[in-house]
């Protein structure tokens, strides 16, 4: 199988930063050394109350990234309008809400595929690589190719939970359902990747999908970075996904 990419989060670095204020800890640098490590890709979350990255986050990174960045984004005008003036790599549509602590799950396509799909057509005429963050179900992956989207993010969140509050049962039904779902989308000609909550002890059933193209990890990775910095802990994740994709 062809190597998994990974993309790496560094909102939760911004978050460190934003609790006191001030310049420090540095989520470009954050990117830089995910981007030294092997990173193939940076994501990061412009949210409407710019509770983490800042729109000079956003800045700096199209500036001093060698690696793709990959731009997360509520379907709204002002976040169109800032896409369109940075033009990055990929953009990745989420739902957001003010309340919610991280984003809890997939952008309901199905019931918006019209205001989506004219949402989204500025957006690859742009340039960008259009993906849909959306929760393993068929009717969603239907309606995100419907709209014209060349990638989606499956929502891993149920799986990695299930696992992790020891309902073992039902994490190996959310697997499977993701499992299914990864192979679904990709004969439909979407390109397939997974992201959210996943771990070291998650990460390598889902890493096996052969038609998993990329997975986007964050929050558990700059949690981890605080005992065994940023490099090594990228480090080891790679190499959970590699053995897994048996490369």
């Amino acid at each position: 199988m062809a190597k998994l990419r990974l993309g790496v989060n560094i909102d939760h670095v911004a978050t460190v930063r934003n609790a006191r204020g001030g310049d420090t800890p540095d989520p470009l640098r954050a990117a830089r050394i995910a981007q030294d490590a092997g990173a193939d890709g940076i994501t990061a979350h412009l949210r409407e109350d710019r509770r983490h990255i800042s729109d000079a986050d956003i800045e700096g990174l199209m500036e001093m990234l060698s690696v793709p960045l990959n731009f997360e984004m509520a379907a709204t005008a002002e976040m169109q309008s800032i896409a369109l003036r940075h033009k990055p790599h990929a953009v990745c549509i989420v739902p957001e809400k003010r309340e919610e602590r991280t984003t809890e799950g997939g952008l309901e396509v199905a019931r918006e595929e019209n205001r989506l799909a004219h949402f989204i057509a500025p957006l690859r005429e742009a340039g960008c690589r259009v993906s849909i963050f959306i929760a393993a179900e068929q009717r969603q992956l239907e309606a995100a190719h419907r709209i014209g989207a060349q990638v989606v993010e499956l929502h891993s969140g149920a799986y990695c939970d299930a696992y992790h509050e020891g309902r073992f049962e039902q994490a190996e039904a959310e697997l499977a359902k993701l499992r299914e779902m990864a192979s679904f989308g990709h004969a439909l000609g979407l390109e397939i990747h997974v992201g959210h909550g996943l771990t070291y002890d998650t990460v390598s059933p889902v890493a096996a999908f052969p038609e998993v193209v990329e997975l986007n990890i964050g929050h558990f990775l700059i949690g981890e970075a605080i005992f065994l910095g940023l490099e090594p802990a990228i480090h080891e994740m790679r190499r959970l996904m590699d053995e897994a994709r048996g490369v």
